[in-house]
């Protein structure tokens, strides 16, 4: 669209850019029939768009570039579109189903011998990996010409870094349906009810990608394919993502493609992808994880080790990048949360902003953690891991006493353990809450078989670890417990306050008062530990110290006293208890 002397043209327009997911995968089971399948579709796209005063500008093998006069046009063509691909594909296994993403921007095009270009075009390009699989992403220009024209529902995703784009730009999903829309808190914008799935829901997904094996012996690249296969397996143990099959990502082990690229490609929130170096007896292992909506780097890591035994090096090495993982994702979404409107969020959003405030440990904030679960099993009554999560703010009811009836808290909390796991027994979560209410009536046997259950479900999750720890340090096995924590530690360097609280009281148990103190003091945020601190100054002579961190536990606790809260304590031992008991009241408590 320049005229014969090349001068380059600007016009005003909608630009969209459609994208086939998981086309490299079905091309490599089947180029003829995917082709085919491509082909037809196209031909689809070229009648609804002449229909809606678009235009064609550019095929590629797995895209098309169209161009609108209007974003009323665009969007209508958008949703039509994708409303026809459904119909295809519903006669269609769904391994062979073509879905498309879809992003579109409102703005300038230029107009010169390379045909439309402009920071208008690369907006419409990064939106469209944001859309779902099967839906339609646009910018805050498009929403604000449409929406008191088109009634969809429209989801705002927040302000979006986009790459190579200056300014952030907002984003929003649009859905097929409108009903319930509601206004977003600080913003004139409609938002839709429904979710992001992908990033809220029970879609988060994630996919590893084939470790690339550097070395010059390649028959022991197989070492990088057994790290793979056992990174995959390990963290589909966890429920809160989905993991992308290893067959899948295999697709991808011969293409020299950025891991984000594949990401997108195989409709993965998140990559993981690592190289394997190996020189003589020496071998190096890298990692990353990435956001591949966002194009962010989250975390990266570089192991170094003598090979020993191989087998049990790669063990020790999956164990720690499974944990390491699991942990980041979930702190990951939880941060991203936080931006994102109540009425946008589905099950796991709402539990994922309650463990924000479950462990502050105060009536408050546990109040706000109990309503989020609340509000999750609302959008899900049968989503085991709200019921299990609000099982142990009723523990906390009772534990703090901050129940008017404190029996009837420590039976709900085991209740709502029990009804976890019976609607998902595979859940490790679940057992883990089941294995915390049994610990605090005092059924130690109870609570170590259920843990022991947890674990054998996943054994890779550190944050159940540390609590079957506290569980065996009140049981009269402490030092068990410090080497389960330790492990803890080990596979999640990012460990929470919890772990130390935890591992204090177990020092405490095998008189180690010192360690005891000093690990309450490397927490963050003391607050909790200052009653073992109290305890341990005391038991070492130290009457000062001991002292001053009781008095910081009474202002913590104004109403503190020290019979209700031994009564609280879930000890085995008799012996254990009395010498916990004895070091409160030397510190003045």
């Amino acid at each position: 669209m320049t005229d014969d002397s090349g001068t380059v043209r600007r016009r005003l327009g909608a630009v969209l850019f459609a994208d086939m997911v998981n086309y490299s995968r079905m091309m490599g089971q089947d180029e003829l029939g995917t082709r085919a399948a491509v082909k037809s579709r196209v031909t689809i796209f070229e009648d609804l768009c002449a229909a809606h005063s678009g235009e064609i500008v550019q095929l590629t093998g797995d895209g098309l570039f169209l161009l609108f006069d209007s974003a009323v046009d665009a969007v209508s063509f958008s949703m039509d579109i994708q409303k026809r691909m459904a119909t295809e594909n519903e006669v269609l296994p769904e391994e062979r189903r073509v879905v498309f993403r879809i992003g579109i921007n409102l703005g300038e095009i230029i107009f010169d011998e390379r045909g439309p270009t402009g920071e208008s075009v690369n907006i419409a390009a990064r939106l469209e990996p944001l859309a779902l699989p099967g839906n339609v992403c646009i910018s805050g220009a498009v929403y604000e010409q449409v929406r008191t024209r088109l009634t969809y529902g429209y989801e705002y995703l927040g302000e979006q870094r986009l790459k190579n784009i200056a300014d952030p730009i907002d984003a929003f999903q649009v859905h097929e349906d409108a009903t319930g829309a509601t206004m977003t808190t600080g913003r004139r914008r409609v938002v839709s009810r429904q979710s992001r799935g992908n990033a809220l829901g029970n879609d988060l997904s994630l996919v590893v990608l084939p470790f690339k094996f550097q070395g010059s012996e390649t028959s022991e690249s197989w070492f990088a394919d057994g790290l793979t296969e056992d990174i995959t397996t390990n963290l589909s143990r966890f429920h809160s993502f989905s993991v992308i099959s290893r067959t899948s990502a295999y697709v991808f082990a011969d293409r020299n493609l950025p891991p984000q690229d594949a990401a997108r490609e195989l409709g993965a929130h998140y990559v993981v992808a690592g190289t394997v170096r190996k020189a003589g007896p020496r071998i190096r292992i890298a990692i990353q994880l990435q956001d591949a909506v966002s194009d962010r780097l989250i975390w990266g890591e570089q192991y170094d080790r003598v090979i020993e035994d191989i087998f049990d090096l790669q063990d020790e090495i999956t164990q720690i990048i499974v944990a390491a993982t699991a942990v980041q994702i979930e702190t990951t979404e939880r941060e991203r949360l936080r931006s994102v409107p109540p009425a946008s969020l589905l099950a796991y959003g709402f539990v994922l902003q309650g463990q924000q405030h479950i462990f502050r440990y105060t009536k408050p904030e546990v109040s706000s953690a109990r309503s989020l679960y609340e509000a999750a099993l609302q959008s899900d009554p049968r989503y085991a891991r709200a019921l299990a999560a609000k099982s142990r703010t009723f523990n906390l009811d009772w534990r703090y006493d901050w129940s008017d009836d404190p029996d009837h808290a420590l039976d709900t909390a085991l209740d709502l353990a029990i009804r976890a796991i019976e609607i998902d027994q595979t859940d490790a979560r679940g057992f883990g809450e089941l294995g915390f209410a049994h610990l605090y009536r005092k059924e130690h046997d109870a609570s170590i078989s259920a843990y022991r259950r947890a674990l054998s479900l996943n054994p890779n999750d550190a944050d159940l670890m540390s609590d079957m720890a506290d569980a065996l340090a009140h049981s009269g096995e402490s030092e068990k417990a410090v080497e389960l924590l330790q492990k803890a530690m080990h596979l999640n360097p990012f460990y929470p306050d919890q772990y130390l609280w935890h591992l204090a009281g177990a020092y405490y148990n095998l008189y180690r008062y010192e360690d005891a103190a000093q690990t309450i003091l490397s927490m963050q945020n003391p607050t909790e530990g200052r009653r073992i601190l109290a305890a341990s100054y005391a038991q070492l002579g130290r009457m000062e110290e001991a002292r001053e961190a009781a008095e910081q536990v009474r202002k913590a606790h104004p109403e503190f006293d020290l019979d209700k809260w031994a009564a609280v304590q879930p000890d085995k031992l008799e012996e254990e208890h009395e010498r916990f008991k004895e070091g409160l009241r030397k510190a003045g408590l």
